[in-house]
């Protein structure tokens, strides 16, 4: 079975008296295992289409099914839940907590899902050795370069153990030499751990590592390149 599988989806919004159309039907899947790049130039409907496959949005019409099941018919609490336990999220600006160290922002996803003290710890420890970062454990998030946080919240991302890592443009604020590592390291987490991975960018140099790429373009699949 698919991880996610978006059916014809349309997102209008309403803007005074007129209507923006910013998806127009789009339809693609999302295997388990896919490392896959949604890409396009600004405003084609990236952010949008993440959003939606994300839970942050609804659809206006069209259909998104994770694990075969139509999220339009979760309720608030059920929408929360997948995100906070069934999906990562990866943000260019990192979304992580000033006042928290390296592993206590890995770690808080952890603990409002209530997983007990020792296990938690583990699971911190490994995914921050994993992207790199023990000997930082205990720094706070500006005590790191750009790259470093992005790890951060790339381990964060995967600690509850998701189906599918959303990362909405995760090197749009890096160069382009530690932009090229985050991606290679998802990549590696990837392929060591089977967590599908969605990202967004317009940058052809991150392209590349993608396995499967879906052109946007005006709201619509343009083309789709690469396996599946």
């Amino acid at each position: 079975m698919a991880v996610l599988e978006v059916e014809n989806v349309h997102k209008v919004y309403s803007l005074g008296k007129t209507e923006l159309e910013a998806l127009k039907g789009v339809s693609f899947t999302i295997e388990r295992g896919d490392f896959m790049s949604i890409v396009g130039p600004s405003g084609c409907g990236k952010t949008t289409l993440l959003n939606i496959i994300g839970c942050i949005d609804k659809p206006t019409s069209g259909k998104v099914l994770f694990e075969g099941n139509d999220v339009a018919t979760y309720s608030d609490n059920q929408e929360a839940d997948t995100r906070l336990s069934r999906m990562g999220f990866v943000f260019q600006s990192f979304n992580l907590i000033p006042v928290l160290s390296v592993s206590e922002n890995v770690e808080f996803p952890l603990i409002l899902r209530g997983v007990e003290k020792k296990k938690r710890r583990g699971r911190v420890k490994e995914l921050v050795d994993a992207v790199g970062l023990s000997r930082y454990s205990a720094h706070k998030p500006d005590e790191l370069s750009g790259g470093q946080r992005q790890r951060v919240a790339i381990a964060r991302a995967l600690v509850n153990e998701p189906e599918l890592v959303i990362a909405d443009e995760p090197t749009a604020n890096l160069d382009s030499e530690t932009g090229a590592m985050i991606v290679d390291l998802m990549g590696t987490l990837n392929q060591e751990q089977g967590v599908s991975f969605v990202f967004s960018t317009h940058n052809p140099e991150i392209m590349k590592y993608a396995h499967r790429i879906i052109h946007l373009k005006d709201g619509l699949v343009d083309r789709v390149e690469g396996d599946g």
